[in-house]
């Protein structure tokens, strides 16, 4: 019997000590000694496994074991103890890969169900490291987490065809093109291929909570339907934001339809005329973004070739588009307003 086994005996002696180690500093720092203790216990499980001749059923026998010393905490039901097993052989390998030490990876200060929702829904260990920075630096709830995931951010993000890199200092055009993504979700619209511009714009300027957290960090909204003057003419831009780190101006041009190449020409007359009346000395060049129902890439690389101005097209989707295992996933107004407040 296992139980009877004294190198078990004497190898479980020494997981309960670290275990009692770490609830004592849990009242310090709850979440990351948790995930390093749970880190710990897969080291511990993997390493064990792989030597000793106590086969796979030893993992079950744990369980009842660390859950007779600890019965006043959770997590050390087999399953979590598989999954502890699984998330340090997962991350071990990413420090092989990533080039990293295990020291730098910032799994330590996300919550467990985050973590076990990546390792549960991303292919490799580049989409992981992605995913937990974006919780991290975006203040992710679980269900916000999992939308992102389901509608697969890490291939979106970056993806917007620009000029950036031509119109750009080295440092903001790297920066602007992955603050940019392709396609953007708007699942909050109600929306119908009959609808007008206007109706789009009213839509996101109604929900723009949502419509700033799809959009990402930084951004703040100056208004719609901005006015500029041109020498004796009114002019208006739909959507006017400033963000925080680029440290410039952002004007959205939404479109229901296609792209058209003379969109960009309108676009760069109003990116003229911020920069010279709006933008300050301490601003940075005011970049342009059209978003549209669709888009040919050659059609717009073409129109954007030549412009001076930084601009970048993108399309986005909306509700009644997205299939209904993602419809599921979408984030309530409660939890939208929670991250907001940690975000915008």
């Amino acid at each position: 019997m296992i139980i009877a086994d004294q190198q078990y005996i004497t190898w479980l002696r020494d997981i309960k000590l670290n275990i009692q180690r770490s609830q004592i500093k849990a009242s310090v720092a709850v979440n990351t000694e948790l995930i390093k203790m749970y880190w710990y216990l897969g080291k511990e499980i993997s390493e064990k496994q792989e030597k000793s001749v106590w086969g796979s059923g030893f993992i079950d026998q744990l369980s009842k074991d660390l859950k007779a010393e600890f019965s006043e905490m959770s997590g050390f039901s087999s399953k979590n103890l598989r999954y502890c097993k699984s998330f340090y052989e997962f991350w071990q390998q990413a420090v092989a890969n990533l080039q990293i030490n295990e020291n730098q990876l910032d799994i330590f200060k996300i919550p467990w169900g985050h973590n076990i929702m990546i390792l549960q829904k991303v292919k490799n260990e580049g989409e992981a490291h992605f995913y937990v920075e974006q919780t991290i630096e975006n203040n992710w709830s679980r269900a916000v987490l999992e939308y992102q995931l389901e509608t697969k951010l890490h291939e979106r993000q970056g993806n917007i065809v620009s000029n950036f890199i031509n119109t750009l200092p080295k440092i903001h055009s790297d920066l602007a093109q992955q603050l940019f993504k392709e396609p953007y979700h708007f699942e909050f619209l109600s929306i119908s291929k009959h609808s007008k511009e206007a109706d789009l714009e009213r839509q996101l300027i109604k929900n723009i909570t949502e419509f700033l957290l799809e959009l990402g960090k930084g951004f703040a909204y100056m208004g719609n339907q901005y006015k500029l003057y041109a020498g004796s003419k009114e002019y208006r831009t739909d959507l006017l934001f400033y963000h925080t780190k680029l440290r410039c101006y952002i004007i959205i041009e939404l479109k229901i339809g296609d792209f058209k190449p003379e969109y960009t020409g309108k676009l760069n007359f109003y990116l003229n005329v911020i920069d010279d009346t709006v933008k300050s000395e301490d601003d940075n060049q005011t970049i342009g973004i059209i978003l549209c129902k669709s888009k040919d890439n050659i059609e717009v690389e073409y129109s954007i070739k030549n412009i001076q101005k930084p601009i970048g097209v993108g399309q986005y989707i909306y509700t009644s588009e997205l299939p209904e295992n993602l419809k599921s996933n979408i984030p309530s107004q409660k939890e939208w307003n929670s991250i907001l407040e940690n975000n915008i």
